[in-house]
């Protein structure tokens, strides 16, 4: 019996794809996998039993992955779950920003008891004009699972699509649109497009990279799009380029002190994946990598440890063991198999920066006395005896 709690809210058509083979449970102490949103984990004890852990969407910053990492803490996120929801909102604020649809309504608002308000309105609109997306270039900066929903989707509006992403996947490169342009320079999307959208990971290396020598190099006609992460945009810089008119509209949908009420902002509530489907398919995802974890060892969508799969185990026995990804590992667990008189069958070995995974398939079941060998080895976090 695998234990598990929900950290926030978790939609139940994720929840309900657990097995009888699972119970939740209510505190954190007790579980050996958890569920979370936005729930701040990084000053929560975490038990030693903690096996698991399931980020319900993209952003992990509210989950300390080291920390996790280093007890032996698998940590998953859900790339693309909410990817749909995330690409129908970008492409609300780019009509926002481009028509002055706020505005309009906010005069709609103010002129209600008006008895004569669609006689007036026709007087006023003038007032509320815009500009059209289609014909304009887009620049997406990161082709991930929603830049790409966003590049290909413009294409479809007409507009001029530019892309920008050094570190492009395979899968995102299948499936972009071969009418977006790819851009090696990132300075060509600040010079030269009418909006700019951000889909990169919050990163030391992405921190304000929309920074006051960005936004100087971009036209005074821009649009900014941020529904990503608030902190990839120096917001004091763009509050000031907005306010000396250098740049037209930010569009944000995380809401502070800075932007909230500033001159051509637009600023909504962290809407983003705010939809019953996001919700659903990420809840759906992030049980199955749960039980998929849990049941098979097989690592699919993690951020602190390296992806590892090798389906379903067949053999008598599988173990996993996180460790650190240093040489001479591989070696030290063949070498102690092998003095028991286990038989390994297959085994895979995946590394990720600082940490590594490697999942053994064995003839034979394996031992307490074995798991000890193995867990006393330098540089071992976890030793899972998962069949």
């Amino acid at each position: 019996m695998y234990q598990y709690t929900c950290l926030n809210p978790i939609a139940g058509v994720g929840l309900d794809l657990f097995s009888d083979e699972y119970k939740k449970v209510d505190d954190l102490k007790d579980a050996q996998a958890a569920l979370v949103r936005s729930a701040a984990m990084h000053d929560l004890d975490l038990p030693d039993d903690l096996l698991a852990v399931a980020r319900a969407g993209a952003g992990v910053n509210n989950i300390p992955l080291d920390k996790c990492a280093e007890k032996g803490i698998v940590v998953f996120n859900t790339p693309g779950a909410n990817a749909n929801g995330v690409k129908e909102l970008v492409f609300a604020g780019m009509l926002y920003a481009s028509r002055d649809i706020v505005g309009g309504i906010d005069w709609c608002l103010a002129n209600q008891s008006d008895e004569n308000i669609a006689k007036t309105a026709e007087k006023q609109k003038k007032n509320f004009a815009g500009t059209e997306i289609s014909g304009k270039k887009l620049g997406v900066i990161g082709l991930g699972a929603i830049g790409v929903l966003v590049a290909n989707a413009a294409v479809h509006m007409g507009m001029d699509v530019y892309g920008y992403d050094p570190y492009i996947s395979v899968n995102a490169a299948w499936n972009l649109s071969r009418s977006v342009k790819h851009i090696s320079n990132v300075e060509d999307i600040y010079k030269e497009c009418d909006i700019i959208t951000i889909h990169v990971p919050l990163l030391d290396s992405t921190k304000k990279m929309i920074n006051a020598d960005a936004i100087a190099m971009m036209k005074p006609t821009a649009i900014v799009l941020n529904f990503a992460r608030d902190l990839l945009v120096d917001e004091e810089a763009m509050v000031d380029a907005l306010a000396a008119g250098k740049i037209k509209k930010y569009v944000s949908d995380f809401p502070n002190t800075t932007t909230v009420g500033a001159k051509g902002c637009i600023v909504t509530p962290h809407l983003g994946a705010s939809t019953a489907e996001s919700e659903d398919n990420c809840a759906i995802m992030a049980v199955r990598e749960i039980r998929d974890y849990m049941e098979n060892g097989n690592i699919v969508h993690s951020v602190n440890f390296p992806d590892c799969n090798m389906g379903a185990c067949l053999t008598a026995g599988r173990i996993g063991i996180l460790h650190k990804n240093v040489k001479g590992m591989i070696s030290q667990y063949s070498t102690i198999l092998g003095d028991a008189d286990i038989n390994v069958a297959d085994m895979t070995n995946k590394g990720k920066g600082d940490y590594a995974y490697a999942l053994i398939d064995v003839d034979s079941p394996v031992t307490e006395e074995v798991v000890n060998q193995l867990k006393a080895i330098d540089g071992v976090l976890r030793v899972r005896v998962i069949k």
